[in-house]
């Protein structure tokens, strides 16, 4: 069996693009798959400065009240290392990632944990796996210097260790939401998912 580790994004529901787009891959995967389903419009808390005073402790020096701080983020992270596949529903708000997906990053990103810092530079420490991102946007053209959404995603699961990333455009939805919408599920539809979990 593999593990694969759906995050939801976007603060919609029944009319979110990516929410779509992510059970339509979810739904061809092959039947040897567990999915495990994050949904960060429940609330992801922010980082504080208690949090990271928790961080920075080593884990046998911490406070009974520092592991209750980490405790949400060590799921976030057990999560992640868990998983054989990663797919994250990530609409563009405002140019950039929801805010509800940039404090899972914050928390997720934990030196000695999940990445390292070593002579020649950072090293993540995230085994690589297949990650797929669906990006949604109402006009901001994905992959432009617009894009502070997909681009972001990219270099932060990169830095943490996993660069073998695919991105699903569901582009400037205002523009031509039909035609859009009509690319992004047939290359949903095209992905060699059997390859991925193989």
């Amino acid at each position: 069996m593999h593990t694969v580790l759906r995050i939801d994004s976007s603060a919609r529901n029944a009319d979110s693009v990516s929410r779509e787009l992510t059970s339509r891959l979810i739904d061809r995967l092959p039947g040897n798959t567990v999915v495990r389903t994050r949904d960060l419009s429940h609330g992801v808390p922010l980082l504080s400065e208690s949090t990271l005073l928790a961080m920075w402790t080593p884990h046998e020096h911490r406070t009974p009240e520092q592991n209750e701080a980490l405790s949400i983020a060590d799921e976030y992270i057990t999560e992640l290392m868990d998983a054989d596949v990663v797919v994250i529903g990530l609409p563009i708000y405002n140019f950039g990632p929801p805010a509800a997906l940039k404090a899972w990053a914050d928390l997720v990103a934990r030196a000695g944990t999940t990445f390292q810092y070593g002579e020649a530079g950072p090293i993540g420490l995230v085994a690589d796996k297949p990650v797929y991102i669906i990006v949604a946007s109402g006009g901001v053209p994905i992959g432009s210097p617009m894009d502070l959404s997909s681009t972001w995603l990219a270099t932060y699961l990169g830095f943490l260790g996993m660069t073998d990333i695919q991105i699903v455009e569901a582009g400037q939805l205002n523009v031509d939401p039909d035609g859009a919408l009509a690319v992004a599920r047939q290359a949903v539809d095209d992905l060699d998912l059997e390859q991925a979990i193989a």
